[in-house]
């Protein structure tokens, strides 16, 4: 009966506490901010079934932003529609299929309910999550169908560069010549200020997945919107058989106003930008102020990052300890058992509150660290 397995990170769209620092998303737009004063195209729009494939303009505007063509891309319910789909028509039961952790569960949950045989490639917070190619080498074989991997990941926002993925490509073309990489890029656009933006994985390589959504860049997880970009025809065909045989289709009403999104996506993105860049040096600075008991890895994109309580600092049981506190604070933060990484390091997300009250959030964290840390000493 138990075919999913139970994660408390569900508890992240149940109630959410007075300061969720547990959230990986910036603020949520509002409908209005996707509209022109003129209701009249969503009033008289008919609601009706939508296509299999996806909106046709809504593909266009997808493909523009990750330069390919509108027919390398399929509309999904989510991001997790489109990896659940790519993990149910690549690997049988039995199938081999390499991943990293940690990392966000439902993506390694959908290799293990369809039955992959899964190996893992451990991130390690000491190399700053970034992969160790002998290691991938070691779990890679000629049984492979897909390698899972997000960047910038999550719960570390840590990215790959561009030589590292070609690199991963290599690799599997040499020992495991049928599989796929799937790249997980959901923060990919969600860069600091004016940081650069690199191009999208999905252009490396026919071999290569890249599937994203609207939920963590775009700021509208409630338009169950993503997407699923392949330049192979085949599996282009059988994830839209498999949309067609899972959903039928998207709600029409998602994709117009994801359309509207697309149309604004410049500005809205810019606007988190620069929000993004703010709760980053807010969190540095409260790193560097807190040097005694916490260590980071700077992410490279996205609203989160991973923080780890130092052991010099932190027993087990004080470790234990924080969690208590820092819920009596009334912060709630990512653990890392959520993930599978230790106890002792935790998501931190710097996106979605205000500044004023994500100040105030960490002046409670600090409150917890600094509690648990003496209180065992």
């Amino acid at each position: 009966m138990a075919r999913f397995p139970k994660n408390d990170i569900i508890s992240l769209i149940g109630t959410a506490p007075r300061y969720d620092l547990g959230e990986s998303v910036g603020p949520n737009l509002r409908l209005n901010d996707l509209l022109d004063g003129s209701c009249q195209q969503i009033f008289g729009m008919e609601l009706g079934y939508g296509t299999a494939e996806g909106n046709a303009e809504l593909r266009t505007a997808i493909a523009e932003a990750h330069g390919v063509g509108p027919d390398d891309v399929v509309v999904t319910v989510g991001g997790m529609h489109a990896l659940f789909l790519i993990a149910f028509i690549l690997c049988e039961r039995g199938d081999e299929a390499v991943t990293a952790s940690p990392q966000f569960p439902l993506a390694r949950n959908a290799l293990d309910v369809v039955g992959a045989n899964v190996r893992t490639l451990r991130l390690s917070f000491d190399r700053g999550y970034q992969p160790n190619l002998a290691d991938l080498r070691r779990l890679l074989s000629d049984k492979t169908k897909l390698v899972s991997l997000a960047s910038p990941q999550n719960p570390s926002g840590v990215a790959m560069s561009e030589k590292t993925m070609s690199e991963i490509l290599g690799l599997m073309a040499d020992i495991a010549p049928d599989a796929y990489l799937l790249m997980d890029e959901t923060y990919h656009e969600a860069a600091y200020g004016h940081d650069p933006v690199g191009p999208s994985a999905a252009k490396l390589s026919p071999k290569v997945i890249s599937c994203a959504s609207l939920s963590k860049c775009h700021g509208a997880p409630g338009l169950r919107l993503g997407w699923a970009i392949t330049r192979d025809p085949a599996l282009r065909e059988q994830l839209i058989l498999g949309k067609f045989n899972t959903v039928i289709s998207c709600s029409p009403v998602d994709e117009l106003f994801a359309l509207r999104l697309f149309r604004e996506r410049e500005r809205i993105i810019d606007e988190r930008r620069l929000r993004l860049a703010q709760g980053l040096a807010s969190t540095s600075r409260w790193v560097s102020r807190n040097e005694a008991f916490v260590e980071w890895v700077r992410p490279n994109a996205g609203a989160i990052c991973c923080v780890r309580l130092k052991s010099s600092a932190f027993d087990d049981d004080a470790v234990t300890r924080f969690y208590k506190f820092v819920a009596e604070e009334g912060v709630r933060v990512g653990d890392g058992t959520w993930f599978g990484e230790d106890a002792r390091v935790f998501r931190l997300g710097f996106g979605l509150l205000s500044m004023s009250k994500f100040d105030a959030a960490l002046n409670g964290l600090s409150a917890a660290i600094t509690r648990a840390a003496r209180e065992g000493a």
